[in-house]
């Protein structure tokens, strides 16, 4: 426990983060998020922000050393692609049950489970992960990861980030420890280049990495690591020969670019593939610090060619959806790198942003917004449910972008909603991937669905007023025995 103290407190003094270097001793020390609450999830423990960081890794078994329930409740919690292995797919979990705390067999019991996944599937590697149990029963990992890796001849990774010592974003940070202690440059490539990458932070959620990769293979540019999106482990046990690396997440692994930079000479730049000019300035930035490494200059130009190419590719494409959508507000409900990133993207095309969450947002990304909208009167810490339901019902934006826990709230103010967030089914990432939200944003705010369930329902209609006239004898005869018959009054009849 002594040792993962030592670790946290070093990741509470990231000395790369702004709003880090900004505290005094005191505050920093207490970290960056706010206490945890025993037994509430605050939107996921350090347990399940390291599961996060690492499953995409898709070639390595992650085993789970703790009650069944933490493995159910961390397993695939991103929609991250693979091109290849499925591995990660599969479950892993020691199953502690209270028997086996009582009886003091949790060390036993991990040591067979690394035994027998290793015969039944040969990974290259097993991620092992404590939890809050196994944590506080005082099993130690380290100790049988490293028995285990000497006596089967494979790599074994403790990841110590139990969900009790912090935050998701704490234990974003820990599984990168975990990479930079157990795994990156314990093997060494044989055709390492002048024109290798890392991209840290980058999750491929939805394939979207996918439609970024195919523009740096134009240029020559081969991503030695994607940390950790669609990774294979041999790749990021390389990574240290990487010439240069890009962060897209900085929340959650800066203090991996940082001290790769460090160890390595790695330097790193933060920057984002949402949005046509933010991905042409990732392009021009990674083929910039190429050339500060030693690339041949002459990529600057094969790069701005690329993106004069590409861009007039997207803009031709977006033309035809800026008519339908110059003007139109949209409030963003997300945080992070998206947070800036979307803004940006969506003011390119007339897009009005009425709103943007920065609950996860950096002070880096905070200032960027400010930037971008040239004020901070749309940025929000956090807004509550009744909040946002009394926004959206007032009209005040035309469609929310946010991730699926608030779209019961904009469906219930009848307004179109997208999901924006590592759940959603469509990549947005590149300039293929703008188009293609520019795209999704058009079909939510035309669905005819919406004019329709704005109406009011028939039921609610008022009935019509009609002129009356004088009944005839027949009708007054019938009316009578209607009125006989049913026990009614001839108030009780009307028309909606």
């Amino acid at each position: 426990m002594s040792l993962l103290r030592a670790k946290i407190q070093d990741v509470f003094n990231e000395p790369a983060c702004e709003q880090n270097r900004g505290k005094d001793a005191k505050a920093r020390k207490e970290g960056c998020s706010k206490p945890l609450t025993p037994g509430a999830a605050a939107g996921g423990c350090a347990f399940d922000g390291a599961k996060i960081v690492l499953q995409p890794i898709t070639d390595v078994a992650h085993l789970v050393h703790g009650p069944l329930a933490c493995e159910g409740n961390s397993w695939d919690n991103r929609g991250a692609a693979s091109s290849g292995p499925t591995l990660w797919r599969t479950s892993f979990t020691t199953d502690l049950t209270e028997l086996d705390v009582v009886m003091g067999r949790g060390e036993r019991k991990l040591f067979k489970a690394i035994l027998e996944i290793k015969e039944a599937y040969g990974p290259p590697a097993i991620f092992v992960y404590p939890t809050c149990v196994t944590a506080l029963i005082g099993d130690d990992i380290e100790a049988v990861c490293k028995r285990a890796a000497e006596k089967y001849g494979l790599a074994v990774v403790p990841v110590n980030a139990p969900g009790f010592v912090g935050s998701k974003n704490l234990g974003n940070k820990l599984a990168g420890e975990a990479l930079l202690e157990h795994v990156i440059g314990t093997l060494e490539p044989d055709d390492a280049g002048p024109y290798d990458i890392n991209i840290i932070g980058e999750f491929n959620l939805s394939g979207e990495f996918w439609l970024v990769k195919p523009l740096l293979d134009r240029l020559g540019i081969r991503v030695r690591a994607c940390i950790p999106g669609d990774a294979r482990y041999v790749d990021i046990a390389c990574a240290h020969r990487a010439r240069a690396a890009m962060v897209v997440c900085s929340t959650a692994l800066i203090n991996l670019a940082r001290k790769m930079d460090e160890r390595w000479d790695i330097p790193f730049f933060e920057g984002s593939f949402y949005g046509i000019s933010a991905t042409s300035e990732a392009l021009r930035q990674i083929s910039q610090l190429l050339v500060k490494k030693g690339a041949d200059p002459e990529i600057l130009g094969r790069t701005e060619l690329l993106i004069a190419e590409e861009e007039a590719i997207a803009w031709k494409k977006l033309a035809a959806y800026r008519l339908r959508l110059e003007g139109k507000r949209v409030l963003l409900n997300t945080g992070g790198v998206k947070s800036w990133s979307v803004v940006h993207a969506l003011m390119e095309i007339g897009i009005e942003i009425v709103g943007t969450s920065v609950k996860k947002s950096t002070v880096e990304d905070k200032e960027r917004i400010k930037q971008i909208l040239k004020n901070d009167n749309h940025m929000f810490e956090q807004m509550a449910p009744r909040q946002l339901y009394a926004m959206l019902s007032e009209r005040k934006a035309d469609i929310l972008l946010s991730g699926g826990r608030t779209q019961f709230v904009a469906l219930k103010a009848k307004t179109p909603w997208l999901d924006i967030n590592q759940e959603r089914q469509h990549a947005y990432a590149g300039y293929d991937g703008m188009v293609e939200l520019v795209r999704q944003i058009d079909l939510a705010i035309h669905n005819p669905i919406w004019r329709q369930v704005r109406e009011p329902a028939p039921w609610d209609c008022q009935p019509a007023v009609r002129e009356e006239r004088p009944r005839t004898r027949i009708e007054t005869v019938t009316l009578h025995a209607v009125q006989e018959f049913s026990g009614t009054t001839a108030g009780d009849f009307g028309e909606c």
